[in-house]
Order: structure tokens, then C-alpha cells, then sequence
């Protein structure tokens, strides 16, 4: 009732001045308030008032948990075998160890999931296509440091632009002129079954890059370019180079024959220092091109006499499938997996100005056992005790119980991802459904000499190493599996360029840690 008959008075003619006293005013204020953002400004970079306060306007950083994947709090336990070594392999002595934080997916990766993978690097490959012929549509201009236009092939691709892939078809679809394009994405006359037009899956190419952190930290002796497996055909020599780094080998531009660029950095103490002194980043930079659709005869080859014919056929493409985990998958698939996983997930950030996150990947063996246990140190299995069956006498996994009698666990071979009850971290069949790639290259005494903060050992393989350098960890045992193999503790490994029915993958993400303003409790 006030503020109506303040605007009353107002609204008078004899009140102009009183207008004009509070027009003023209203002009004093937006002065004000911009000499405000002025010195906020100013002290951003200025330091505030001379007193060291860190960078201002820093972004807030609070973790939050990504879709599907469960928190795991860092830890220490007993790492290793919690009953007898059945097979007296000694692959796994019992050791303390500590964990850091991370999360874990709680599922293993679906074939639907992973089918999202094979959808978007299909999905590139036609853009790439129709963006030769069509670039206003399907790609988006990129530029150099110089902001000048870079090359068509150099372009991004424009996922704006859609199109329907059921008009691939000339006669159906208003874009029919997009086929003959893209009839190179199809199988060949020849190779089709009752002429049905089928995508050629092994043109699914999926190119990235990697950055060799172990060969960077290396210091102190010159470094020598690690190459890809795609290149690996042209210098086969490259890891006995790698080795011995006297040797000769082809001079880059720029490079003396046998010898890295510039290592002559020196510090006060007179020790050499490659990293500082190195300027050649690109020797740590790996290019790999790697097909990413599933081995789908992996249920042939892996079973000799055995009905698995129908699982080859329907497995990974069926709807009845999407929510059983997928399979047919090679370590090196897993990890190219991660990487689109991780550029999926940070180009939605980018996009809405927010802080990139840690990359996706595979978990370390010392990662996976502890997640496995839930927290429960010395049991043998995920749901703890000594014991595979309830109270009830029900099956607690999905594994082989009996000898030929794979349906007593109530799974011919896999089930759904979700099945059975999870651990108390809340994670699904850590152990049975399928075994699981770990990112830990397999030694039998890595347990001797592996630290105790987040045991590791890492080795990047190439094609043409002796398949003993291709050994990778697999953790949980899988349905066609005796319970031994159930356990948390024990070890096992399969070579990284393998494909198997019973073994599948779930990713991890390490815990960034607390940001934004200090609050008490924080640490």
C-alpha cells in the first residue's frame, strides 16, 4: 500500500525534482557497481591487495559420481589368496597394500553399451564420407594456430546433421542421394547372405592416441620414439632399439643419426635430465587404429564340439542381449573402449564450459581385488565366507558347480550384468558371469616386487613381442569356470590380443578429490 502511493505522489507534476533526485541516485549506483567489478577484476590479477591468495575465478570443483559407476573409498588390505593355492602356482603370496579412491562401473559393460561405441565410430566413418562430398553438413571448419582455415581432411565432424540409416536404401528417405556414397560401408555382392545389405563391421576403424607416461618419466638417457602396432611392420627391430639406444636408426628431421634431440640440459649437479632437455613431445604420443566390433565367433572357437552356433549369430546384436555383458572383446578393444569413453564424456563438458574429469580405463589388478572384497579383507569371495552357496543352498555366483551341469547355478552361460546380489560395495558379480579384463601386465612375481601404494606393472606390448610380453591380468572367473577361480585372490591371464566368450570388462575413473571452498573435515 506504500510503494502505491509512493508511485502516486511520484507521478505528479510537482514532484520532478523528487524524480530527478532518485534518477541521479539510480546513475551513482550502476557507477558504482561497475568500479566494483573493476577492482575484482584488478584484483584477480594483482594478487588482492598484494597478499598471496592464489588465482582468482578458478572454477568450483565438486566430484560427482559418474553414470553407472559406484565410489569405492581408498583403503589397505591383505592382497593375495585367502585359501590354499590349489594349484601350487604361487602366483599370488599375500601382501598389505594400499589403495587411493576411484569408482568402478557397477555392472560389467553391456553389449548394449559397448554397442554405442560401435554406433558412433560407424557413425564417423559415414560423416567422414558424406563430408568429402557434402562439408557444409557434416564437417565444421577447424583452424591452425594462425587461425587460418585448416584442411578438409583435418575438419571436425558436425554430429548435428542427422540421418536416418534406413535411407541408405535408394528408394526410401529423402537424403537417397547419400547411398552410392556410402555403399562402400557395405559388404560386397559376393559376400552377402541372401542379398541382405550388411555393413562390412571390419571397416569399423577406430583411430586414437595415447600418451606413454612410462617411457616419459624414463630420465637421464636419451629416449627413442616408442611406435605403434600400426607401425610396427616398418622397423622391426624397434624394441631391441628401444632397448639399446646407441644404436643407429633413421634420423627424423632435425636429429643427428642415432642419437635423440637436444640432451644437453644439465642441472647444477652436472646430471643430465632427457625430460627437461627433450623437446620432441611426439615421441611419447601413440597413434593406434584398432577395429572395435566384437569377435562374434568367439563362441565357436573357444568350445570345439559344442552347440554354440545360435549365440554367435544372435549374442551381441539381439535385443534379448543388451543387458548381458559383452564379450568377444580384446584388451587392446577395452582400452580403446575407455578412450572414446572419456572423449564422450569431456566433450558434453567442454560444451558446457566445465572442468574436464580423469580418463576412463581399465582397473589395475589391485584395484579390481579390493573393489571385488567390499570391504570384507580376508574372505575368500565377494559375498564373504568360506562358502559358494547360501543358507538356502542356492548358487551365490554364475559359474560351473558341478561337473557338465552348467544350469545348477540358474545360467546356462552368461546372465544379465545385474544378476544375483551385489557386494557390499553394491558391485554386480565381481566374481562368475564373465572374467574381466585388468590393465596389469602378468608376471608370476610381480607380488615381490610391486610397491605397496597401488601395486602395478605395465607393459605396452607390440605385435611382434613374444606372447609372454602379450600376458594380461584376468580377475573373477567366468561362467564356464570351477569355483577356484571365483575367488577374490586368484590370479590368471590371457594374452591382450585374444578374444574369448567368457571374458568381458567394466571400466574405472580415479577420485579427483575435493574442490571449491576448504570445509572442516576436509583433507
Amino acid at each position: 500500500m506504500k510503494l502505491k502511493k509512493l508511485n502516486n505522489v511520484l507521478s505528479g507534476p510537482s514532484n520532478d525534482k523528487v524524480r530527478g533526485f532518485l534518477k541521479e541516485n539510480k546513475m551513482k549506483n550502476i557507477l558504482y557497481f561497475i568500479s566494483v567489478i573493476f577492482l575484482i577484476g584488478s584484483c584477480a590479477t594483482s594478487g588482492g591487495n598484494g597478499e598471496l591468495v592464489g588465482v582468482l575465478g578458478r572454477p568450483v570443483w565438486y566430484q560427482t559420481d559418474p553414470y553407472g559407476m559406484l565410489y569405492i573409498p581408498a583403503g589397505a588390505f591383505n592382497m593375495g589368496q585367502s585359501d590354499q593355492d590349489v594349484p601350487l602356482t604361487h602366483y599370488n603370496e599375500t601382501k598389505t597394500v594400499s589403495v587411493g579412491a576411484f569408482y568402478m562401473d557397477q555392472t560389467e559393460i553391456t553389449n548394449n553399451e559397448y554397442r554405442q561405441f560401435v554406433y558412433w565410430v560407424r557413425d564417423s566413418i559415414a560423416r567422414r564420407i558424406l563430408g568429402a562430398e557434402f562439408p557444409e553438413e557434416f564437417l565444421i571448419e577447424t583452424y591452425d594456430d594462425e587461425l587460418e582455415v585448416k584442411d578438409e581432411a583435418d575438419w571436425q565432424l558436425n554430429w548435428n546433421s542427422r540421418f536416418e540409416y534406413i535411407s541408405f536404401n535408394p528408394s526410401r528417405g529423402h537424403n537417397s542421394e547419400y547411398a552410392p556414397l556410402l555403399a562402400q560401408m557395405f559388404l560386397n555382392e559376393s559376400d552377402r547372405f541372401y542379398q541382405r545389405k550388411e555393413f562390412d563391421t571390419r571397416k569399423f576403424m577406430f583411430e586414437y592416441y595415447w600418451i606413454d607416461l612410462q617411457e616419459a618419466a624414463k630420465k637421464g638417457r636419451p629416449l627413442i620414439k616408442r611406435i605403434s602396432n600400426t607401425e610396427a611392420d616398418e622397423d622391426e627391430d624397434h624394441r631391441v632399439k628401444m632397448k639399446n639406444p646407441n644404436m643407429p636408426f633413421p634420423a627424423e628431421p632435425g636429429q643427428v643419426r642415432g642419437k635423440d634431440l637436444n640432451l644437453g640440459f644439465r642441472n647444477s649437479k652436472g646430471q643430465n635430465n632427457a625430460i627437461r632437455g627433450h623437446e620432441d613431445r611426439s615421441r611419447f604420443i601413440i597413434k593406434e587404429v584398432i577395429n572395435v566390433y566384437p569377435d562374434t565367433l568367439c563362441w565357436i572357437h573357444d568350445f570345439t564340439y559344442a552347440n554354440n552356433e545360435h549365440m554367435s549369430n544372435m549374442y551381441f546384436w539381439h535385443p534379448a542381449y543388451d543387458e548381458y555383458p559383452v564379450v568377444g572383446v580384446t584388451w587392446q578393444q577395452c582400452n580403446a573402449f575407455n578412450v572414446w569413453r572419456t572423449q564422450l564424456l569431456n566433450s558434453w563438458r567442454k560444451s558446457h564450459m566445465l572442468p574436464f574429469v580423469q580418463d576412463f580405463r581399465l582397473p589395475s589388478e589391485t584395484e579390481w581385488e579390493y573393489a571385488s572384497r567390499g570391504g570384507l579383507d580376508n574372505n575368500p569371495y565377494p559375498w564373504g565366507g568360506p562358502y559358494i552357496r547360501n543358507s538356502r543352498g542356492c548358487f551365490l555366483g554364475n559359474f560351473k558347480p558341478l561337473r557338465g551341469r552348467y544350469m545348477e547355478d540358474g545360467g546356462f552361460h552368461t546372465v544379465k550384468a545385474n544378476s544375483y546380489h551385489p557386494n557390499d560395495f553394491g558391485l554386480y558379480c565381481m566374481s562368475g558371469n564373465v572374467a574381466e579384463w585388468c590393465r596389469t601386465a602378468f608376471d608370476e612375481s610381480v607380488y615381490e616386487y610391486g610397491h605397496d601404494m597401488n601395486t602395478e606393472y605395465i607393459y605396452h606390448a607390440l605385435d611382434h613381442d613374444p606372447p609372454s610380453m602379450k600376458r594380461k591380468v584376468v580377475r573373477g572367473g567366468s561362467w564356464k569356470d570351477i569355483g577356484y577361480y571365483l575367488q577374490t585372490g586368484t590370479r590368471s591371464y590371457e594374452y591382450q590380443d585374444t578374444a574369448k566368450s567368457y571374458i568381458g570388462f567394466r571400466s574405472v575413473m580415479n577420485y579427483l578429490g575435493r574442490g571449491g571452498p576448504n570445509k572442516e573435515g576436509d583433507f
